[in-house]
C-alpha cells in the first residue's frame, strides 16, 4: 500500500472517530440555544432556528445555577487542596522517608484498591454520622482527603528522586519539611499537575457520594443539582441541556488548558515507574 495513502485513511479513521466523540457535545450546546420545546421536534433539529440563551437565563434566575456552581466551585478547590497535600506529602515519604513496615503497609494499600468502592459506602457514611459531618462539604472532603491511586502515583514518580540530593540537603542542615518544600515539590510538579486534574475532574464529576452525604438542597453540587432539576423538568430538554453545558464547560476548560502537564506527568511517571 501507498505510505501516503496508508496515512490518509489513518488520518480520516481518527477525524470520524473525533467527529463522532465531539458530536454529542456539539449538540448539546446547540439544543441548550433552541427554544423551549423546539428539540421535542421529529426529526430534532441539528441547530436552533433562533438562537437564545433564554435558558441560560432560567438557569441562572430561577433554577439556583449560581448557588450550585459556586458550591461545586468551592467544594472541588477544597478536596483538591487537601488531597494533593496529604497524597503527595505520603508518597513521597512511601518512596523516601525509612519507617518500620512501610512496605507491607503500601502492599496492604495497593491490595485495597481492588475493592470496589461501593462496598465501603454504608461503613464510610455511618463512620461519618457518628462524627457529625453528614449533610457537611466535610463528609465529602474527610473520605476524598487520602487516595491510594493518588499516592501510588507520586510515589512511582518519587523514587526517580536521587537519594544523593536530599542528603547533601540533610547535611547543609535542612530538615525534613524544608527538603519538602524546597526540594521536593518543585521536582514533583509535573505529577502533582496531573494528580490535580484527576482530582478535579473526579471531585467536579462526582454525583454518588455528594448525593448520600448531602441532604440540604443548599449544599448540592451541580451533578446533583442537575438531576434534581431533570425531576422538575423531565420534558424540558433544551434547560437540561442548557445546565450539562454549565456543569460540563469549566473542567473542559481546566484539562484543556492543563492537558500538555497531564500528558507530561501521566508519561513521565510511567517512564519512571
Amino acid at each position: 500500500m501507498i505510505p501516503g495513502f496508508a496515512g490518509l485513511i489513518v488520518n480520516g479513521l481518527l477525524l470520524g472517530t473525533a467527529a463522532v466523540s465531539l458530536f454529542p457535545l456539539l449538540w448539546m450546546v446547540s439544543v441548550s440555544l433552541m427554544s423551549p420545546g423546539e428539540a421535542s421536534t421529529f426529526p430534532p433539529p441539528l441547530l436552533p432556528r433562533d438562537a437564545t440563551l433564554g435558558n441560560y437565563r432560567e438557569l441562572f434566575a430561577h433554577g439556583g445555577m449560581a448557588r450550585y456552581l459556586a458550591n461545586s466551585v468551592v467544594l472541588t478547590a477544597a478536596v483538591t487542596l487537601v488531597s494533593l497535600t496529604v497524597n503527595v506529602a505520603a508518597g513521597y515519604a512511601f518512596a523516601k522517608l525509612h519507617f518500620a513496615g512501610r512496605d507491607r503497609i503500601f502492599k496492604l494499600l495497593l491490595g485495597a484498591l481492588v475493592i470496589p468502592a461501593q462496598v465501603a459506602m454504608v461503613p464510610l457514611f455511618l463512620l461519618l454520622k457518628h462524627l457529625g459531618l453528614v449533610n457537611t462539604y466535610g463528609g465529602v472532603i474527610v473520605p476524598a482527603a487520602a487516595s491510594i491511586f493518588g499516592i501510588f502515583l507520586v510515589r512511582q514518580y518519587a523514587l526517580s528522586i536521587p537519594t544523593d540530593l536530599l542528603e547533601a540537603a540533610r547535611i547543609d542542615g535542612a530538615n525534613e519539611f524544608r527538603i519538602f518544600r524546597s526540594v521536593i515539590v518543585p521536582v514533583l510538579k509535573p505529577i502533582i499537575v496531573t494528580l490535580a486534574v484527576f482530582t478535579v475532574l473526579g471531585t467536579w464529576n462526582d454525583f454518588m457520594w455528594p448525593l448520600i452525604v448531602l441532604s440540604d438542597q443548599e449544599l448540592y453540587t451541580l451533578p446533583v443539582a442537575l438531576a434534581s432539576l431533570s425531576r422538575e423538568h423531565v420534558q424540558d430538554h433544551e434547560l437540561m441541556m442548557a445546565g450539562s453545558v454549565v456543569t460540563t464547560l469549566p473542567v473542559l476548560l481546566v484539562f484543556l488548558m492543563l492537558q500538555r502537564y497531564y500528558i507530561q506527568g501521566l508519561m513521565a511517571g510511567s517512564l519512571k515507574g
